[in-house]
């Protein structure tokens, strides 16, 4: 870890020192993955034009004016993943086995949404639906298992609002992961349907753990917010910054009119690495309130197959997911991904507020 070897040189300069405090070390985090992603993105994006003129195939039934994306570039989560592995390894503070099983699962998820990329590259048609759940399924017990053997607490649930009272609920743990790790993966995935529409809400909530993960790391902050201290989690901080900055990088390329999209590469496994920071964090219940965005989007899916269903072909939305229903109605792409912004950042807002609820 570089910061760990500058921080050897303390001795010879106080400026060294600086390399031993994590707010410094997330700045240069951040910094570090934006840069790479300016850097090296519009190489990659050449790269795949020549190599995959079609770009990401485009949906028949979707509004008319998702038909002018057609032969954008996609796999631009590739670089997210890059940009944000090389920053996290280079600023965390020696074995942080947080972070690394954090960059586990981007590489597990991010290896699921590269396959599924390419097959609809190749085919125009991604992996079914239900290899593509099995495949998560098998992630998430290999994360599991990871999160185990490494001795973190995989039992005991707290309850939210409430100063440090938990429950042991032994197997049904693994459950409660599953089900937040294929939630928050899936509904990320369905959430990015439009130019820069899912960038911002995954940095509002990247930015709410690192708060969270600063305050649980710091045995002084966690003690008088009356929250679990958990130690060494400070280092998330680190990993989250990196996607923040990684994901800012994107978003200079992605808004509108994007020139790549991000592909299930990078939805995937950032949606995972959310699902896993707040159970690493102990922090579920935060991750459905921050992360309301991507719930409010699973949810019109959910209504909207149920309602299909039991009323034998009626439509509950005109489309969905939810931002589909909306440009269906009428509004701008821009207007659509400006509005979702804001009600994404109100959610991560009342989520931070929860800091003082005990």
């Amino acid at each position: 870890m570089l910061s760990d070897y500058l921080y050897n040189f303390k001795e010879f300069h106080l400026f060294f020192n600086l390399f031993g405090y994590i707010s410094f070390r997330s700045g240069l985090s951040l910094i570090s993955s934006f840069i790479l992603i300016i850097i090296f993105m519009p190489y990659w994006i050449k790269f795949q034009k020549v190599f995959n003129p079609l770009g990401q195939p485009i949906r028949d039934d979707g509004p008319l004016s998702h038909l002018s994306k057609k032969g954008t570039p996609t796999l631009g989560g590739v670089l997210i993943i890059f940009s944000l592995t090389i920053s996290t390894i280079l600023w965390t503070s020696s074995f942080s086995k947080f972070n690394y099983l954090l960059l586990l699962t981007i590489f597990l998820f991010g290896l699921i949404g590269f396959y599924d990329d390419l097959k609809k590259i190749k085919s125009r048609e991604g992996i079914n639906s239900k290899t593509k759940f099995i495949l998560q399924i098998c992630s998430t017990i290999i994360i599991y298992f990871t999160i185990k053997f490494l001795g973190f607490d995989i039992s005991n649930f707290y309850i939210p609002f409430l100063k440090n009272i938990s429950f042991n609920i032994g197997f049904f743990y693994f459950v409660l992961v599953l089900f937040i790790i294929l939630g928050s993966t899936n509904a990320t995935n369905l959430t990015d349907g439009l130019d820069g529409l899912v960038s911002m809400p995954l940095i509002f909530v990247f930015l709410t753990f690192s708060i969270f993960a600063y305050i649980l790391g710091n045995i002084n902050f966690s003690d008088y917010l009356l929250l679990n201290y958990i130690k060494g989690s400070g280092e998330i901080v680190i990993f989250s910054t990196a996607a923040i900055g990684a994901l800012l990088g994107f978003l200079w390329f992605n808004s509108s009119p994007a020139e790549i999209f991000m592909g299930d590469t990078g939805s995937q496994s950032l949606g995972a690495a959310l699902a896993v920071t707040s159970i690493l964090l102990k922090q579920e219940f935060v991750l459905a309130i921050a992360g309301g965005i991507f719930v409010l989007e699973a949810l019109s899916v959910i209504i909207q197959v149920l309602y299909f269903k039991s009323t034998k072909g009626k439509r509950f939305f005109l489309m969905a997911p939810l931002h589909h229903h909306f440009e269906k109605k009428g509004l701008s792409e821009q207007k659509v991904v400006i509005r979702f912004w804001i009600i994404s950042f109100l959610f991560c807002l009342l989520a931070l507020s929860l800091l003082k609820i005990r």
